[in-house]
């Protein structure tokens, strides 16, 4: 059981210290696929501390980004605490106030720990769909890209194009801010973009490296410009890349649900891994 003494309040920027302190406890804690640390969303509206004595034994934030989208980015707890009870005791005081804020607001979150989905389900998130892996042997692919279509190094002029296609073929659910995309960009490994026969820029992705290979972190194609082989070739220019650096792996994740992305990673040889992450949301209204 929580003890009485304790308080849940908004956290501030003094609170980094202990937060970080707190986040050393790794198997207590679930952080979101992001481009930012999780105390890097200090400062935003939707982050409460639980408090006991003066000192923070866990913390729980889901700002809004995009609009109206609050992804858990974290949920830590000290050790000595039931996770079920802390849960309850920050998110008693968090969805009424995310509410009252923004009635609009949808929590989500893909569930990377077990244990964090029991309590989620327990406090009546559903679940929307999967996330699934797939990976490909780059060295085993023999890749063709689409003659007519000029693909060159992405730079940061190209953002606000990229932003704007993103949310075109993503989505309000799935699309990534202008931040966000900075972001992926600065931290890429390989980054490209598609243009068409004006030279417009239609279609991007973003992939990160490792000594195991690499990922395809993001593949966006303009909604009119799709069905004509050009996310197929940013995926192959990707693997040409990708054998030429000696990279062996290229990883990616898409949802269960989405059949065109399958069905194009599966073509050029992806294969599933067996691995899923769960996608659970709910609506605080």
């Amino acid at each position: 059981m929580i003890n009485i003494s304790t308080t849940v309040r908004r956290a501030n920027a003094q609170d980094h210290y202990q937060l970080a302190n707190l986040l050393f406890h790794e198997s207590h804690t679930h952080r979101h696929l992001d481009w930012r640390s999780a105390l890097d969303w200090l400062g935003t509206q939707n982050f409460w501390v639980l408090e006991e004595h003066g000192f923070i034994i866990a913390a729980f934030a889901c700002p809004e980004d995009p609009p109206n989208i609050a992804w858990i980015r974290l949920f830590t707890h000290h050790p000595h605490l039931d996770v079920a009870d802390t849960w309850s005791a920050l998110w008693s005081v968090a969805q009424p106030e995310i509410s009252l804020n923004n009635p609009k607001t949808q929590i989500s979150t893909i569930i990377l720990k077990p244990w964090f989905q029991n309590i989620l389900l327990q406090s009546g998130f559903e679940q929307k769909q999967n996330i699934v892996l797939l990976k490909l042997q780059v060295n085993h692919i023999k890749t063709r890209i689409t003659p007519n279509t000029k693909i060159r190094r992405m730079t940061e002029a190209d953002l606000h194009n990229i932003a704007d296609i993103d949310a075109q073929a993503f989505g309000d659910f799935w699309k990534n801010t202008f931040d966000s995309l900075r972001l992926a960009y600065l931290q890429s490994f390989h980054a490209t973009v598609a243009e068409d026969e004006s030279g417009k820029v239609v279609a991007y992705q973003i992939s990160t490296g490792s000594r195991f290979g690499a990922h395809l972190a993001r593949l966006g194609v303009h909604p009119e410009a799709q069905n004509r082989g050009i996310a197929s070739a940013l995926v192959n220019e990707l693997i040409q890349t990708l054998s030429m650096k000696h990279h062996g792996t290229l990883s990616v994740n898409t949802q269960d649900d989405n059949l065109a992305s399958m069905s194009l990673y599966k073509k050029i040889g992806f294969i599933q891994t067996g691995e899923q992450l769960p996608v659970l949301v709910k609506h605080v209204s």
